[in-house]
């Protein structure tokens, strides 16, 4: 549960997980939404960086081992029949010709840029916006590692989760469970189950697998668009945004050019100025 809280597979789970075809069940989770560009990377203290990166090898390590058994469950869960699994467009079919309730159990990041008409809203994960040292601390790691060039925040358990979908819903009712990728959404199903519900179906690759006809929409962006956010979305670096732009054409990939630009000459003029300031106090100092 603690690597879906972070939205992110280590690399090197990501590696191992997609030489196994069962792997595809669960969609494919990055730790970036798209890969840093070497010039925009962050540039730590080397004695934290370090620290930093110890730290992640021993979280990758144990979300490894968490992530290799939560999937054995998973697949045993879809293998045995006890969780049905949908496309996107399947989804969409059920819920017009039989009046199935749609369960998005997205963050409210996610959540509030693209959503199905009519579905209800329960988050397994969500923003964490505790102020415990810990949790702090946490944040800043995640900002550290990538969070700043994804836009994935800090996610922690929603413990009311079971507890609010049994307020709404009873034993028997069917329910499709849906998330952006498809990982919360398959963890969702697994406690929903547990919990005896019966009439499980599972979105397999998530709302962003999903086109345009497939699911009405509401919100302000396209479903394939609700998951991406910080610098890479800014800059229209994600493979999303590389889709969109080879269907729109050069109007659109102008728009993130002249956003690079901004931001090059941005760091340039920051840099500039650092020097001057430095100047300017080693001269005050000399005097």
């Amino acid at each position: 549960m603690e690597a879906l809280a972070h939205g992110h597979l280590p690399l090197s789970a990501l590696r191992t997980c997609q030489k196994e075809h069962r792997c595809h069940h669960v969609g494919s989770i990055h730790f970036l939404t798209s890969p840093v560009p070497s010039s925009l990377k962050f540039s730590a203290p080397i004695k934290y960086r370090s620290g930093i990166i110890r730290m992640q090898e021993k979280y990758e390590l144990k979300q490894m081992k968490d992530m290799a058994a939560a999937k054995k469950r998973w697949d045993s869960l879809i293998r045995d029949g006890k969780v049905k699994v949908l496309t996107p467009r399947e989804a969409g079919y059920a819920i017009q010709l039989s009046n199935k309730t749609l369960l998005d159990v997205r963050p409210s990041m996610e959540r509030k840029k693209a959503w199905v008409k009519g579905s209800t809203w329960i988050p397994i994960f969500d923003v964490d916006t505790s102020l415990e040292l810990g949790i702090l601390s946490r944040k800043a790691t995640n900002f550290l590692l990538g969070g700043w060039w994804s836009g994935v925040p800090s996610l922690s358990y929603n413990k009311q989760f079971l507890s609010n979908v049994e307020e709404k819903f009873a034993k028997d009712t069917d329910l499709i469970v849906a998330c952006q990728k498809g990982l919360r959404s398959i963890a969702a199903c697994e406690v929903l189950y547990n919990a005896g519900y019966n009439n499980i179906f599972w979105v397999q690759g998530g709302l962003e697998a999903a086109e345009e006809e497939d699911l009405e929409r509401e919100g302000p962006q396209p479903f394939k668009f609700a998951g991406i956010g910080g610098l890479s979305e800014f800059l229209g670096w994600t493979d999303q945004q590389r889709d969109a732009a080879a269907k729109e054409g050069w109007g659109y990939r102008l728009t993130f050019s002249a956003r690079l630009v901004g931001v090059v000459l941005a760091a340039d003029a920051l840099f500039i100025g650092a020097q001057k300031v430095g100047q300017y106090i080693q001269e005050l100092r000399t005097h």
